[in-house]
């Protein structure tokens, strides 16, 4: 206690520890005195933003779902709501088979679900677009426990739909391998079909059939980037934010919690009533140890992915013709160093002024030997790829190398029963609780939604503890 006002401490300063702050902020208003401890140098993590030949494009995650309520909530709740955007009605498409392909209508998160779109994408080959409807004579391939996304999706549709289709997204979205990926963690509505459905493909007809017509817009940004987001939840939190702080102790006390910060030199003792730890796993794991082993231990086996982001600004006369595309992606398959390719310009169009900006994306779990390029090589690598599959001539004006290691979480095979674990080691210690991207999904709305039950439960804790 610090007068008569409790102390609660967030450990990490991302859009998941910012945005407990500002919940707790909500919950409890002045009563509660709230402190961010990050080892950054600034706040944020994941959700950067800077300028590219003038232009503030994100350099890290640069969209949130629409369709899920949480961030353009919060973004209207701090007072961004006449910021928020929307994309263009570009398509995207996959580089495959030696040309850029249009990602076929009706598909649920890569799995197809009519065979006319997909034949004509020509992502598969003949052979592979022939294998897909076996699906629906072979015996059921009926999932009783979690599976690798891989494992599931060949065995019903064939190989090439996973390794052109499937392996890309899921590259795309958590840098990772599909044969190692949790079908219930990264494609819940799957494994929901995958309990009782004989057939995928029509399964799959069934839940794009489902899908709201008007349901309106996937995605939504910021005008600036998504990465003025945490700027605005910081300053609305009302916390006193510390960075360059790296906490290496957390220990239970009688009356709470103790925390010990900075260098070991000259380590700082801080005093709580409640502890949120919102740093990723290998952190986590650390902080845990002691007293929540358990958790500590589990929280430990999630393996990261690092990557780099290479921006690359063009005038618009360095390209034959104005991408017609918001971006593409690529199949390991290719065995090409760029993953993905987001046209800035094209996706966002309050950013279409006089320049083509593209977002290139290089590494996946396994290709860290990518990341140990320096920039000036990850840059030719990138302005290759433009000039190979885009027609792009010349030097971009400007470039942006930000390298992400050891950013994204990977959700492998057992991780929802690894996650129980860790809340389960965490529930029995008085005053504690976890959030971020390492839990039950890493786009922003999902940090979200675990940072308001991280807030919530310390709230109760608090209040039972004042009665």
């Amino acid at each position: 206690m610090e007068g008569n006002r409790a102390h609660v401490v967030v450990i990490g300063g991302g859009i998941s520890g910012l945005a407990a702050a500002w919940y707790i902020r909500q919950g409890a208003g002045e009563r509660i005195k709230v402190t961010l401890l990050d080892a950054a140098a600034r706040v944020g993590g994941k959700l950067y933003a800077s300028e590219v030949a003038g232009v503030s494009v994100d350099a890290g995650a640069e969209a949130m779902l629409a369709r899920r309520p949480e961030g353009a909530d919060l973004a209207r709740a701090v007072g961004l709501g006449d910021e928020l955007v929307y994309p263009g009605t570009a398509r995207s498409a996959v580089y495959t088979r030696g040309a850029l392909r249009t990602m076929p209508k009706g598909q649920v998160m890569g799995v197809p679900a009519d065979l006319i779109e997909l034949a004509r994408s020509g992502i598969v080959s003949p052979g592979g677009l022939l294998r897909v409807p076996l699906d629906q004579i072979l015996p059921p391939t009926l999932v009783r426990t979690d599976v690798s996304v891989a494992a599931y999706i060949r065995a019903r549709m064939g190989g090439e739909v996973v390794e052109r289709l499937i392996e890309p997204l899921l590259g795309g979205v958590y840098a990772g391998r599909s044969d190692q990926l949790s079908l219930e963690a990264t494609m819940p509505r799957v494994a929901a079909v995958a309990r009782t459905e004989r057939s995928l493909l029509a399964a799959a007809r069934q839940l794009v059939g489902e899908a709201p017509k008007d349901a309106g817009p996937v995605f939504t940004s910021l005008k600036n980037g998504v990465g003025g987001l945490s700027e605005a939840v910081a300053k609305a939190s009302g916390a006193d934010i510390r960075t360059g702080v790296t906490v290496r102790e957390l220990r239970r006390t009688e009356r709470g919690w103790q925390l010990v910060a900075g260098p070991v030199p000259r380590p700082e003792t801080i005093e709580a009533d409640a502890v949120i730890v919102a740093a990723p796993g290998p952190a986590a794991a650390r902080l845990l140890k002691a007293e929540a082993p358990k958790a500590a231990t589990e929280l430990a086996r999630i393996e990261y992915a690092s990557m780099a982001i290479v921006t690359l600004a063009y005038p618009l006369d360095a390209f034959p013709e104005p991408p017609g595309i918001s971006g593409y992606l690529v199949p390991p398959v290719e065995g090409r160093p760029v993953k993905a390719v987001t046209f800035s310009s094209v996706k966002w169009p309050h950013l279409a002024k006089d320049l083509i900006i593209a977002r290139c994306s290089i590494g996946r779990l396994g290709e860290e030997h990518l990341l140990h390029r320096d920039d000036a090589e990850l840059v030719s690598l990138a302005t290759a790829e433009m000039g190979s599959v885009m027609g792009a001539r010349g030097l971009p004006i400007d470039t942006r190398v930000t390298r992400w290691g050891g950013a994204l979480p990977q959700y492998n095979v057992g991780h929802l029963d690894r996650v129980a674990r860790v809340r389960a080691a965490v529930a029995v210690q008085p005053g504690l609780a976890v959030c971020g991207a390492a839990y039950d999904g890493i786009g922003i709305p999902a940090c979200l939604g675990t940072a308001r039950t991280a807030a919530a439960r310390i709230l109760d804790h608090l209040s039972q503890q004042g009665e």
